[in-house]
């Protein structure tokens, strides 16, 4: 197996006006996640956030720290939350085993453990997408599914953003530090998401877009409502949000998407919401 990571560094909002594409997508996409028998991940200094991706093919592949923590496990001064947005699969966090199927959740507590990670056939391997964030006491592992969800219907396909949006790994499922997930499902026939634009200053977020059709792709909007900036983004991959950004998206095709945030509150009552009428 193989571990790699980044590091990412937060942008001042006047500095990020500045950017053209390729420096937008350097600071702020987050590409190739799955990669047979790696574990790959971005330590983002936006609440340090670490964003990853972890793809078991035919070996069992660990949760090893990395050297930006400065500790003995990944976990042991941090939160997880994982989907497996793949084929079966299965978590073992030290002898208990957690098997999660395409869509399911995982939710683990801060502790001194071993973390590993398998797929239950080679031919269509799991795929774990996760967040993890920094933890100041251990809350109890639990998987979640799309039943156990928090579900929001939101939006109309006359405004093409008809929508379900899962709140899994949330404070009215699970408690967690300061790590919040869900998964949000466009309608056939609606591509719009997270309209009206807003943003939340005391949480940052990432946005991972799957089920993106071949040949389809999203445009993934970012910035100060009155500067805002665009990424064009393929299936499989995500996105980091600064607190002071919109983040929103259409795509080519409707599709499905992952965020997860990381911040000092757990409600989502903070918001400030923009008209699409004063967005330039």
């Amino acid at each position: 197996m193989k571990t790699n990571y980044q590091i990412r560094y937060a942008s001042h909002p006047e500095d990020a006006k500045k950017y053209d594409t390729a420096r937008l997508r350097k600071e702020h996409l987050i590409e190739n996640l799955f990669i047979t028998n790696e574990v790959n991940m971005v330590y983002s200094l936006y609440d340090r956030l670490v964003v990853g991706g972890i793809m078991p093919v035919n070996e069992t592949l660990t949760l090893e720290t990395i050297d930006p923590l400065k500790s003995e496990y990944f976990l042991s001064r941090r939160e997880f939350g994982t989907f497996n947005v793949g084929g079966a699969g299965k978590v073992t966090v030290d002898g208990v085993v957690f098997e999660l199927g395409f869509k399911e959740a995982l939710y683990l507590g801060a502790g001194d453990r071993t973390v590993t990670f398998e797929s239950a056939d080679a031919k269509n391997p799991a795929k774990f997408y996760f967040n993890s964030a920094p933890a100041h006491k251990t809350f109890p592992d639990k998987k979640v599914t799309k039943a156990d969800a928090v579900v929001a219907e939101m939006g109309s396909l006359e405004g093409a953003n008809h929508r379900n949006i899962n709140k899994m790994l949330v404070c009215q499922v699970l408690e967690t530090c300061q790590l919040q997930m869900g998964m949000t499902e466009l309608a056939p026939g609606s591509v719009w998401n997270t309209m009206p634009a807003h943003t939340h200053s005391r949480r940052m977020e990432a946005y991972f877009y799957f089920e993106v059709p071949e040949g389809q792709a999203v445009c993934h909007f970012m910035g100060e409502p009155t500067e805002t900036r665009h990424i064009w983004m393929k299936g499989d991959e995500a996105v980091i949000s600064p607190e002071w950004s919109i983040h929103s998206a259409a795509a080519t095709s409707n599709y499905t998407f992952i965020w997860g945030m990381a911040g000092e509150n757990l409600d989502y009552s903070d918001q400030n919401f923009f008209k699409n009428t004063e967005l330039r």
